[in-house]
């Protein structure tokens, strides 16, 4: 025989994802949080803090036997700026204050309170008598009184240990 040899192939193997080294998927890891902080290192900061709260008219519902008593917060708002609509089972309230033209000219240094809303809709349980319901607006607090159509009794409350 000739001095022939059947040329030897090379496998080439191709390493299962599972079989590679750990250290290469950390790295991987690592470089990509790196180009991810440095991708958004560029764009403005923005901090929770800068941005000004929402009011919300939180508020509370009292059922005094024969009428409804509502106290709602609205600070930031003049009697006129508040319109109350009422229907026999429901109230609405809202409120917006803007800041005039003449404060413009002051020096700020941070402006939060250049327009203020305030919107709720409360359903009632009972009927009122919507043509006598009263409101008075005291530093900040709105203060309804929605008398009821058919006045309901208190009920009696018991005291209950607990153990």
């Amino acid at each position: 025989m000739h001095g022939c040899k059947k040329p030897i192939k090379k496998e080439s193997k191709v390493t299962p994802f599972w079989a590679s080294s750990w250290l290469d998927v950390d790295r991987s890891i690592e470089n990509l949080r790196k180009n991810m902080e440095k991708a958004f290192s560029s764009f403005p900061s923005m901090h929770m803090q800068s941005f000004p709260n929402l009011p919300q008219a939180s508020c509370d519902v009292i059922d005094e036997g024969n009428q409804f008593r509502i106290k709602m917060d609205v600070p930031g708002v003049k009697k006129n700026e508040i319109n109350l609509n009422v229907t026999d089972n429901a109230l609405e309230v809202s409120a917006e204050h803007k800041e005039t033209s003449e404060e413009k000219k002051k020096n700020y240094l941070r402006k939060e309170r250049s327009h203020i809303s305030y919107y709720r809709t409360l359903p009632l349980s009972e009927k009122v008598i919507s043509g006598q319901v009263k409101a008075k607006l005291t530093d900040g607090i709105l203060d309804i009184t929605l008398p009821k159509a058919k006045p309901t009794k208190t009920q009696p409350k018991k005291s209950i240990s607990i153990q």
